[in-house]
């Protein structure tokens, strides 16, 4: 959806993103062709659901840190000041704080999480270019997961969803 994504671009990661480019090894391959970052929430969300995964597609903390580019904080003030201007749109905390990071942000970046809500709350604040799916940024850099992605990981996935956003927008 998004070909002005090149390898060295800043790209923003939630919590599902770090999670199913684990599932798939294909971790490396990001970190290493973008300038992959997230928010504390995010990183907690991926210690979370332990009981529900295989032990391979556990997380380890420590090593998840100090693969990323940067891991923000992210004040309450932050967060209010997104939620003057995506109003009602109910995101998860780790969502919620990365985009309360990433719309304050200069220059250029992107970012990649399948949620319908966050992707409408990019929609709102004016960023539909700027998101990304996981696939694409594989792609870009030439990587081929062994094991497919997740239907919410895929361009065609993202390009039909933010479609549906648009019509929903344009009636409101």
């Amino acid at each position: 959806m998004n070909s002005s994504v090149t390898p060295g671009a800043i790209v923003f990661v939630d919590a599902n993103v770090i999670i199913q480019a684990h599932r798939t090894k294909s971790w490396a391959a990001l970190v290493g062709a973008y300038r992959i970052e997230t928010v504390e929430d995010c990183v907690t969300e991926t210690q979370t659901g332990f009981s529900r995964r295989k032990p391979e597609d556990q997380i380890a903390a420590s090593e998840l840190i100090k693969s990323l580019a940067a891991v923000h904080q992210v004040t309450n003030e932050k967060r209010v000041e997104l939620a003057l201007r995506i109003g009602d749109i109910a995101l998860d905390r780790g969502e919620e704080s990365l985009w309360a990071h990433a719309f304050q942000q200069s220059g250029m970046w992107f970012l990649c999480g399948p949620d319908r809500a966050s992707l409408r709350a990019g929609f709102i604040l004016g960023f539909r270019d700027r998101l990304v799916s996981l696939e694409e940024l594989l792609q870009k850099v030439g990587h081929r997961t062994r094991t497919a992605l997740n239907p919410a990981y895929t361009k065609k996935w993202l390009a039909r969803v933010m479609s549906e956003i648009a019509v929903a927008e344009m009636g409101r």
